[in-house]
């Protein structure tokens, strides 16, 4: 392979501009989705692991220098990590143009929305797989819907909009909500993104046959409430509006049977400080132990650079060689 370019934005052999960042701030999560962990949870990694609020935000700076306009503050599940505000302000002062965004399932939120509003947080996306208590309470391991909807109050209440659902579809549990999540998105104004069923779950108990297609659950929708493309967006969900005007809209995740990946512009960033240039890479990248070893800001520029140029062309799902990575979705970050 040739090397990487020497100065300009963070680009791969295939011509991708990196311009996402997913950044994971901890491993740990307070639910036990079924499709994400065993419900005794994982073994979590040792605080010491973890980066820190400095380290975070001197990787940040770098990453802006490099061309990142988009950072998503993940986990586990991120409002875990004691503080959170604190390092959104950090990550504000670093890139105050930032589009700067969290994905949670929300059950913090009703405390936290405000002071993560206040500190320079611009949105949320928040998991939400069911809208129906008993079910809700079964994928999640968790009886916590009401917590999950009084968050989504409190975070359009600060100003958190707009508000975003990812709700992930898996056949013969929740496929039977896909209308009653489109009622909820006219009736509130949020974004619903129904995600494909993906091969990351801990327990490795994910099925091919359980997958929803995306073109199905448009069909499902659009017989009910037709749905019109809204073009310009960026992001892996292809989004849709009511064709009547009403407020809300429709998101898609293709991952599995429709994979974009050869538009992708997104990296990934560990809690413990590893760079994954796919959500489902096999190799990642240690930028903590040069970090901490003294590095300068130009060897990090030359390792990231080196490392998004072996990004690879895409995923295998579906296809014989596919190989799971080793780590779940929760230690890989959202």
């Amino acid at each position: 392979m040739d090397t990487a370019p020497a100065d300009g934005p963070l680009v791969d052999a295939f011509g991708r501009v990196a311009r996402d960042l997913r950044i994971s701030v901890t491993d740990r999560c307070n639910f036990r989705c079924t499709y994400c962990m065993p419900a005794e949870g994982l073994t979590w990694l040792p605080k010491e692991e973890l980066l820190t609020f400095e380290e975070l935000a001197r990787l940040l700076a770098i990453f802006v220098r490099l061309g990142i306009r988009s950072v998503k503050i993940t986990g586990g599940e991120p409002t875990v990590r004691a503080d959170l505000p604190t390092l959104v302000r950090m990550f504000r002062a670093v890139g105050p143009d930032l589009d700067l965004s969290l994905t949670t399932n929300g059950v913090l939120l009703d405390r936290l929305a405000a002071p993560l509003a206040e500190a320079g947080l611009d949105r949320v996306t928040v998991s939400c797989d069911s809208l129906l208590r008993h079910r809700f309470a079964a994928m999640t391991r968790r009886d916590a819907l009401d917590r999950v909807l009084a968050g989504l109050r409190a975070a359009e209440a600060a100003g958190l909009r707009p508000v975003k659902i990812n709700c992930v579809v898996i056949g013969g549990t929740n496929d039977d909500e896909l209308l009653d999540f489109a009622r909820w998105s006219r009736e509130t104004g949020y974004e619903v993104r129904f995600i494909e069923y993906m091969p990351l779950d801990a327990e490795r108990r994910w099925r091919p046959e359980r997958i929803v297609p995306s073109a199905r659950i448009l069909e499902a929708i659009g017989a009910a409430y037709p749905l019109v493309a809204v073009s310009g967006s960026s992001e892996p969900a292809t989004t849709y509006a009511f064709a009547d005007g009403a407020p809300g809209r429709i998101g898609v995740i293709a991952s599995v049977t429709e994979p974009f990946c050869d538009r992708c512009d997104r990296l990934r960033l560990t809690a413990e400080g590893c760079l994954r240039t796919c959500l489902f890479a096999l190799e990642e990248t240690d930028l903590r132990g040069p970090l901490r070893a003294g590095a300068s800001d130009e060897e990090l520029v030359a390792i990231l650079r080196d490392a998004t140029r072996a990004k690879w062309a895409g995923h295998r799902i579906g296809r014989e060689d596919f190989v799971r990575p080793g780590r779940s979705m929760s230690m890989i970050g959202g």
